[in-house]
């Protein structure tokens, strides 16, 4: 694997032949270190910024000053854009994510100690070399996060920090050094300065991460779902939850009949076992959130905990909590959907999933949206299924089974009147024009699906003939006429 793309090796080499000190820093090093390839590189040097940009001019590279406050150009070459920071040391008041000040250094070192963990703070120079002060390279081979310098120090300068901290459990298998993960609880209250948007984004990268379910119990373990962040709305500001939501199904017991986990754990499974992509994994994670809330939880006729209708609550929850993070909002109510919609399956027989897919059409808009959103919800139900149930084989086969009969059905019964084989303008042709059509066409539709009628053009103007006689509708223009009369038009 070669150790730098073109352009970067290109920067680097200019930047070095000039007489400066260059190296990349930061997570390239880290995947590098690691095995992986980089998703972008970061290039540190010895020259100022003013420097930096004087040398893309002199070698016609487009540039420009990205963070010019903090010492960082860019430079764009063949497509790619490169960011070159100047050594620099950064000083933290009372943003809980920006520094107050930033001074330039002279020192590579310098520059890596303000990092946040050792595994982020080594550097390579052109040759391979690489330079790691503060042992990240063992880090990495022991699996093991640990801060820079003093934990409390660097979780007390960026509160995102502590999210990082998770997601590259998540993202690596990390395990947390005890003295970094007891500062990340006194670092807590400082979450309330950082915004909604940054701890979302966070989130959802452990969510997708390869092992999300470690970050998401380091999450809860220390306390993380707890604590509260700013959001910004018309002017104003207000301090949200993040998610205290998910630290109330810790411990929460299921019917052992049904269930080998409890709610938290079963939760994970599920996460564990979807699709890791930012529906899915949210969708997973809150689908059963609203299990032993009062109201919801009661004990059945033998005893065993039951939630009855946890599903229908659990929606509107998951709803609350997505608007909360400001997620997009065709986002957040396919969230809800498929929580609201997780328990409610039919058997895989045709004339069961016909009726299913008929009710679930009714809040869809379309075939399209329709396939998808089952899909989507039959795969949720796959992980669920997988996530800790009591001998799930059965009911995952009939899962298999039932997500072929619904492509089938979709295929053959129309669940949309723009399904049907003939169009509005025919049946006004044939009653005339007025909310008859509407109705009409729903009638048809409804005859289809039970089989009673052929999706068939000629089948269909014909059953609109009939229909338009027994009304006394010979002339649809005459009728239509009688009918504007009638109203004064």
């Amino acid at each position: 694997m070669p150790l730098f793309t073109p352009s970067v090796r290109k920067v680097m080499q200019i930047i070095s032949d000039a007489g400066y000190e260059v190296s990349v820093v930061g997570g390239a090093v880290r995947d590098m270190v690691f095995g992986r390839v980089p998703k972008e590189y970061d290039i540190c040097t010895d020259a100022c910024p003013r420097a930096v940009m004087t040398l893309a001019a002199e070698n016609r590279i487009k540039a420009y000053r990205k963070g010019a406050a903090f010492g960082v150009m860019a430079w764009i070459l063949d497509g790619e854009e490169i960011e070159i920071a100047t050594y620099r040391t950064e000083i933290y008041g009372k943003d809980a994510h920006r520094p107050e000040k930033v001074e330039f250094v002279w020192a590579l070192e310098d520059d890596l100690a303000r990092r946040d963990f050792t595994v982020n703070a080594m550097a390579m120079n052109l040759k391979g070399e690489i330079f790691d002060p503060f042992g990240g390279r063992k880090a990495l081979e022991e699996k093991v996060l640990r801060a820079v310098g003093d934990p409390e120090e660097r979780f007390e300068e960026d509160a995102l920090r502590i999210f990082r901290a998770c997601r590259f459990v998540a993202e690596y298998g990390f395990t947390i050094e005890d003295d970094t993960r007891e500062a990340i609880v006194y670092a807590l209250p400082r979450v309330a300065g950082l915004s909604v948007e940054r701890v979302r984004d966070e989130i959802e990268k452990i969510l997708l991460a390869p092992q999300a379910v470690k970050g998401l119990r380091l999450m809860q373990e220390t306390g993380l779902f707890n604590t509260a962040c700013r959001c910004r709305s018309c002017g104003s500001e207000e301090i949200i939850p993040v998610l205290p939501e998910l630290d109330r199904l810790v411990g929460v017991e299921q019917n052992p009949k049904y269930h080998s986990l409890d709610v938290w754990d079963h939760t994970l499974s599920v996460v564990e076992n979807v699709t890791p992509e930012p529906l899915f994994r949210w969708a997973a994670l809150l689908h059963d959130v609203a299990k032993g809330l009062p109201g919801v939880r009661r004990l059945n006729k033998h005893d065993f905990p039951a939630d009855y209708g946890h599903a229908g609550v659990g929606a509107d929850i998951a709803l609350t909590i997505m608007n909360r993070l400001r997620m997009p909002p065709a986002f957040a109510g396919r969230v809800a959907w498929l929580v609201r919609e997780h328990m409610d399956y039919p058997k895989p027989v045709e004339e069961s999933v016909v009726k299913w897919l008929k009710r679930l059409s009714g809040g869809i808009s379309g075939r399209k949206e329709l396939a998808e959103a089952t899909r989507q919800s039959l795969i949720l139900r796959a992980a669920d299924l997988r996530g800790g149930k009591v001998d799930p084989d059965q009911i995952i086969h009939e899962n298999v089974i039932l997500e072929n009969m619904v492509q089938h059905c979709l295929i053959k019964v129309p669940f949309y009147a723009e399904d049907l084989a003939i169009s509005g303008g025919e049946v006004a042709s044939l009653v005339g024009r007025g909310p008859q059509v509407k109705q009409m066409l729903s009638i048809l539709l409804e005859r289809v699906q039970n089989g009673d009628l052929s999706n068939d053009q000629l089948a269909l103007r014909e059953a609109v003939r009939k229909k338009a006689l027994r009304l006394g509708i010979t002339d649809p223009e005459k009728a239509r006429h009688r009918r504007n009369a009638g109203s004064g038009k």
